[in-house]
């Protein structure tokens, strides 16, 4: 089944975000040698934000220019949750949820993500 893409309407989504990932239970990511993808914040200065999509098909559309050696790999989402928002948190690194082509979308504090799954699961 083909999804709809994303857009140019960051909240949109963003929205999409929360009801993929727990419908499918799991998030995904870019993963290479050197571990996760990571980019510069638009928002903060000195800090990175890792990049996560609700769909395997999002996040494998940017496997190419610097992140060409870089796979789709899924986070299981209670793992995600209790694991890698708290760890990206203490890191002091941002989440970046369901950007399109461009990078472009929204930049989260992890906590504030961890809080919306919860909502989202309940």
């Amino acid at each position: 089944m083909q999804s709809t893409p994303l857009t140019d309407d960051f909240e949109e989504n963003c929205a999409r975000f929360l009801p993929e990932a727990a419908g499918q239970g799991c998030v995904w990511a870019l993963q290479g040698d050197e571990g996760f993808a990571l980019c510069e914040s638009e928002k903060r200065a000195r800090t990175e934000v890792m990049p996560f999509w609700s769909q395997r098909e999002f996040a494998e559309m940017h496997c190419e220019g610097d992140w060409a050696n870089y796979e789709a790999v899924a986070i299981d989402l209670e793992e995600f949750m209790d694991d890698w928002l708290m760890g990206m948190h203490e890191d002091v690194l941002l989440v970046g949820l369901n950007w399109n082509n461009e990078l472009d979308g929204v930049e989260l504090e992890p906590l504030d993500l961890l809080e919306q799954l919860e909502q989202e699961l309940q």
